[in-house]
């Protein structure tokens, strides 16, 4: 480490050939696997110019939450249930906006991400032959998934670091990213420096600040979870698409996020065994009073009604194509309506079965839909009560709540329908590389999902992306040569004044928490799973007018600890900005319902008569998905002279390869390295 001059500070200054930005398992497995090809390579120190950057080690998505998080999706390992990479790739890419050469990598790629895993220590259940043996997760037409319990994903981010960490990897925490420095124009513009502040020293003459130079970006900061007010995703959350977009990278499908049933006091989803022990849901008013099976209102009777708990186990997202006819996610509209409409809670308890109402069958496991009866019959899950046939399932499951203070056996739990994934991000092509050069995006960051995918999915394709962009790196680009202090002083000295200003507003200027506030309420108001023009339109007004006034007037602090909020609230709200702006510009392209959002029109097909819209009384109506629509991906790129800050263009989905080549051409592709040629 050396120091850069910046006016009367001295900040440190960082430099490295490579510096990667996130500490979670794609983060750290990029890490490892770009230590592992430069050793490989005969290299022997390279840990010496490799850093990961980080807002907190034991912070983010991969260490703290669960769902998707929970289960690993991967090529099928179990012995009589036979799989293909092309037919990985088909699945990915079933449901439109996704590129078939991601798709088709992430199938060939996953195993060996996944027997690395094995190595560095997750525990993945293999029965005696040595087998790992799946299930089936959400839009999954094969048994691919595994999990290694509650917390699949921690593991991972441990064990790889722990990997990394004896290969000696330098990790500078507590760094939040305020603002990546840029050189050049068009197809030669590159990210030169990136400036961070330390949470914990704003109170020195420097606030904190440090600068980190590279030629080499990896940005793995996962995804924007607090942009939303009702959200599953850990608290402080964040991401650093803010930061991304004003560099000027190219994102894409930023319509598309996941969205279900999570736990609201301890931030966790409750898919997979916590519905598929079929427990009671109900809601009461905010005292906690007035108990009401609100469930029976949607449903004609108990089997019906008992499946449809089942099912959101691993059909846990919502789904605009399953609320109609008595479908899955009509579970979660009726939990919208309860929360959201009526201002009720909604719970659920493990310590009774599903009640109907006057007229109807008790719950009996007898009289559950085959699909359930069966499973639950071959699981051996058959107890008497819900918080019984978990303990028999997934006993983790339970634990992973006391943990938090939550204890099933004695409490219900709160539940709402919550932002979860981002299955939208930044544009990336077969290497991960972004539209920016010596730029890549992994994980959540990168925007490689499509409109819908299988649950766990985004774990394999984090460290696939991880694996790819390492491999590059390491071939390609890892002798270039960082800035020096010198050469970014003039540029350094002018990101430092405009975090100045943006803290130097009058006292008429709201404070960052307050913006972050409005941001959260019109995001998960206007921009969630549900949607409509008007309201749209309306936000992306709201959305600019706040974060013009933002950068002309600044946001009122009252001490320098408030500089690293006031930077996530200007970043948090160009991101907003992006994602309405995408939501509207979807909606002129004539977009339904698709994924996990609906979009809301007097014309289209009645949900369900006790399902009421607040605005008009009337049943809410919802336009059918424009499947044509699966042909094409948005991409958004940040122009501060557009009319609405951005961008918008059209890109067809690159499809799923077919090349075919024997064993001799493809060797000396290898060994040339033409393989990482355009």
């Amino acid at each position: 480490m050396s120091t850069i001059a910046v006016g009367n500070m001295t900040l440190p200054f960082y430099s490295a050939n490579t510096v990667i930005v996130g500490a979670g398992a794609a983060a750290m497995n990029c890490a490892l696997q770009l230590l592992k090809f430069r050793l490989q390579a005969g290299e022997k120190r390279p840990q010496d110019r490799l850093i990961v950057v980080t807002g907190g080690v034991k912070l983010g998505a991969s260490r703290m939450s669960g769902s998707d998080k929970q289960t690993y999706y991967k090529m099928g390992t179990s012995p009589r249930i036979s799989d293909t990479a092309e037919d990985f790739a088909k699945t990915l890419t079933a449901f439109g906006c996704c590129h078939g050469d991601n798709a088709l990598i992430e199938g060939i790629c996953s195993l060996r991400g996944f027997y690395n895993l094995v190595d560095v220590g997750v525990p993945f259940p293999h029965e005696p032959y040595g087998a790992f043996i799946g299930y089936k997760t959400d839009h999954d037409p094969y048994e691919r998934a595994t999990s290694a319990g509650p917390k699949t994903s921690k593991f991972m981010s441990e064990c790889l670091q722990a990997q990394a960490k004896r290969l000696g990897l330098r990790v500078i925490d507590r760094q939040m990213v305020a603002k990546f420095i840029t050189s050049g124009e068009g197809s030669g513009k590159r990210i030169v420096a990136m400036l961070c502040v330390d949470r914990s020293q704003t109170q020195k003459p420097n606030m904190g600040m440090s600068v980190f130079a590279a030629r080499n970006w990896v940005l793995a900061a996962g995804g924007p979870g607090e942009i939303y007010r009702t959200t599953v995703y850990p608290r402080g959350q964040y991401g650093i698409h803010g930061a991304a977009l004003e560099a000027g990278l190219e994102a894409c499908n930023l319509t598309e996020s996941q969205y279900g049933l999570a736990s609201t006091k301890f931030r966790w989803n409750v898919s997979g065994t916590y519905m598929q022990v079929i427990p009671r849901i109900f809601s009461t008013n905010a005292r906690g009073g007035d108990e009401r099976e609100f469930l029976t209102e949607y449903f004609d009777d108990m089997p019906t009604m008992a499946l449809n708990i089942f099912l959101k186990g691993y059909q846990w997202p919502f789904d605009a194509q399953r609320i109609t006819n008595a479908q899955s996610s009509l579970v979660d509209m009726a939990v919208h309506q309860e929360t959201v409409v009526r201002g009720r809670k909604v719970w659920m308890d493990f310590l009774r079965n599903p009640v109907g109402k006057v007229g109807w069958e008790e719950f009996n496991l007898q009289r559950l839909p085959n699909e359930a009866l069966e499973y639950l019959q071959k699981t051996g899950a058959m107890q008497p009560l819900p918080i019984d046939r978990l303990a028999h399932m997934n006993k983790p499951a339970i634990e992973i709540y006391a943990e938090n203070r939550i204890d099933l056996y004695k409490e219900p739990l709160e539940i709402a329908v919550c932002a979860q994934h981002h299955n939208g991000g930044f544009s990336v092509d077969k290497w991960w590389r972004s539209s920016i050069s010596n730029t890549f995006v992994i994980g959540e960051m990168a925007g490689t999902h499509g409109v819908k995918r299988p649950g766990g999915s985004a774990l394999n394709a984090g460290q696939v992306g991880a694996l790819r962009a390492a491999e590059y790196i390491s071939n390609m680009l890892f002798d270039e040569i960082p800035a020096s202090p010198a050469d970014l002083g003039d540029s350094v000295a002018k990101s430092v004044e405009q975090l100045q200003k943006l803290c130097a507003a009058n006292s008429t200027a709201g404070t960052p928490k307050q913006a972050l506030a409005e941001i959260a309420d019109r995001m998960t108001r206007f921009g969630a799973h549900i949607r409509w023009r008007s309201g749209a339109e309306e936000a992306l007004s709201q959305a600019k007018r706040q974060y013009f006034d933002i950068n002309s007037a600044g946001l009122r602090v009252s001490s320098p600890r408030e500089l690293p909020t006031a930077i996530l609230a200007a970043q948090q709200c160009l991101t907003q900005v992006a994602m309405l702006k995408s939501i509207v510009g979807m909606l002129d392209r004539g977009a339904g319902s698709r994924g996990s959002h609906c979009i809301l029109e007097e014309s289209g097909a009645e949900m369900h008569p006790a399902l009421i819209d607040p605005t008009d009384k009337k049943p809410y109506r919802f336009k059918p998905e424009n499947v044509d629509l699966r042909n094409t991906i948005l991409c958004t790129r940040f122009n501060p002279a557009a009319a609405d800050l951005f961008e918008l263009s059209d890109v067809s989905p690159r499809p799923i390869p077919n090349r075919q080549i024997a064993f001799e051409p493809a060797w000396t592709e290898f060994r040339e390295k033409a393989i990482f040629r355009d």
